[in-house]
């Protein structure tokens, strides 16, 4: 499945609203990878809030990154 992120917004803990282009909105929680690898830096507020649409996925101001497919088989769909 190809599929893009549109959109992006920083949540209260550490969680990510995604919308795709399949125009499905979702959630992905980043606490569980919080203490992996690249990951552990963007326990830093300031940084996990740096956070933009690139290309087709997401990405933050020390150039980390994370897989569109992953982000959305990762993230629970978000209910108004």
């Amino acid at each position: 499945m190809l599929i893009s992120v549109k959109d992006v917004k920083p949540l209260k803990n550490y969680e990510l609203l995604l919308s795709f282009d399949n125009c499905e909105m979702r959630i992905f929680d980043m606490k569980p990878y919080l203490n992996k690898g690249i990951y552990k830096e963007l326990k830093d507020v300031t940084l996990f809030e740096s956070v933009k649409v690139s290309f087709d996925s997401i990405e933050w101001k020390n150039h980390i990154d994370i897989d569109p497919e992953f982000l959305y088989f990762k993230s629970k769909p978000y209910l108004i």
